[in-house]
């Protein structure tokens, strides 16, 4: 056994000899992780129905048939109750928001769609201000199934008429109106009158299915991914976060280890023995990049074992960002010790640096929701390359050539880290 061997051996030895301080090494990411998976979305599930009351003051046939079409979507967990009931599950968090269909509204809106000066009914929507992402997603939903509706009873043989019939009595006696808006209002109604007539001539046995005013296209959702039987898992990206952010702060123990070494004089004895500082600082990064891995393969597999995270990509793409990484981890606690120059500075210092090295490498959140600007610029930090390799060999389902960059720009800036860390160390205190 040589003596790189032997003091890479003894670093291995030595970290693993502190329990505690693996255990937090390998469970904290594990937890965080699975936290931030969970909010990003985990595995791939039923999507959830938003918690929705509604309350139908009117009862016509227009704002019976809104509430059906509401209970019969998927994306409601509907619940119909009286206005006072509304307010109370509101406030106590039990539904997302309230719809109040107004009194009158079955009479008034299929009118308003003709008369845009005129008043239009108010449906209120009573909303929960901690849940207020989701008040775009209700409101925008009960605009579709309201449209809808309201066309229907616009323009339907039964109804429509009696509207239309109505609305042109108020078109003919309005003095807001010039000769020629009121002609061509009236030639509008004639001609919905002949739709109308053509419909029930055409279809009786169907004369109540005419579906009036609908968008001109349907939407079918897809997830696009690296293996098309599985959706997107959210601990993908978590575990990929979370596993550097933790691999790193490991780092800053190796390099405040290093430190301690020299203030308690061990670092004496080893110059003391015919070593090079090459095989000294050598071991070091050895041994740092063989912990990482190892912490590296643990949490990965808790990750596969027990949150569905799955390497679609190409194993040795996904290995060798992994160990590239490790190696970074290790030169970076390499480069505490050369620049802290003592134990408490270089922890102040590992620690800012640290953070934000992960939070600018979008291992909290991803990158894409940066701004613009700042997606190009962290383009030159490493955490990010890892968190991209990592996605790019498990979700993505990237080939190996996804590998070789995020590979190259991590050990580019692993050999930055030593030649720094050598030129700048103390090796004489």
């Amino acid at each position: 056994m040589n003596a790189l061997t032997a003091l890479v051996r003894k670093d291995i030895v030595l970290y693993f000899a502190n329990k505690r301080a693996v255990l937090v090494t390998v469970v904290a990411p594990i937890l965080i992780a699975a936290f931030f998976g969970a909010v990003l979305g985990g595995p791939p599930k039923k999507p959830s129905r938003i918690p929705v009351a509604v309350v139908d003051l009117d009862a016509s046939a227009v704002s019976k048939s809104i509430v059906a079409a509401m209970k019969s979507d998927t994306t409601f967990d509907l619940r119909e109750t009286d206005e006072a009931q509304a307010r109370s599950l509101v406030r106590e968090g039990k539904v997302r928001a309230a719809a109040v269909i107004p009194a009158g509204f079955g009479d008034d809106a299929p009118k308003a769609m003709f008369r845009p000066n005129a008043k239009k009914p108010e449906i209120a929507v009573l909303y929960d201000p901690s849940q207020a992402m989701a008040l775009a997603l209700v409101k925008g939903l009960l605009a579709e199934h309201v449209m809808k509706q309201v066309s229907r009873a616009a323009f339907s043989p039964e109804t429509g008429r009696k509207t239309i019939a109505s609305i042109r009595g108020d078109v003919e006696k309005s003095a807001g109106l010039d000769d020629r808006q009121r002609r061509d209002l009236l030639s509008l109604f004639d001609s919905i009158d002949k739709l109308q007539s053509n419909t029930s001539a055409t279809a009786p046995a169907n004369a109540g299915t005419m579906q009036g005013f609908s968008m001109p296209f349907e939407t079918r959702e897809a997830e696009v991914s690296g293996n098309r039987e599985r959706n997107y898992n959210g601990y993908a990206h978590s575990f990929a976060g979370m596993g550097v952010q933790f691999i790193l702060f490991m780092g800053i123990e190796l390099g405040v280890g290093l430190l301690l070494m020299r203030r308690l004089g061990l670092w004496k004895r080893l110059r003391a023995a015919p070593l090079s500082r090459a095989t000294l600082l050598g071991s070091r990064i050895a041994s740092g990049a063989v912990i990482a891995s190892i912490i590296f393969a643990l949490i990965y597999a808790a990750a596969i074992a027990v949150f569905g995270v799955r390497i679609d990509g190409s194993l040795v793409g996904f290995i060798a960002v992994g160990i590239a990484f490790a190696i970074l981890t290790s030169t970076f606690g390499l480069l505490i010790a050369a620049l802290g120059k003592t134990p408490e500075a270089a922890r102040g210092i590992a620690i800012l640096a640290t953070l934000l090295l992960v939070m600018l490498g979008g291992a909290w959140v991803p990158t894409f929701v940066f701004p613009q600007w700042l997606q190009d610029v962290t383009v030159v930090v490493p955490t990010r390359w890892a968190i991209d390799g990592l996605e790019a060999m498990t979700w993505r389902g990237l080939g190996l050539e996804a590998a070789v960059m995020p590979v190259a720009a991590m050990l580019a800036v692993s050999a930055l880290f030593a030649w720094i860390a050598t030129k700048r160390f103390d090796w004489e205190e």
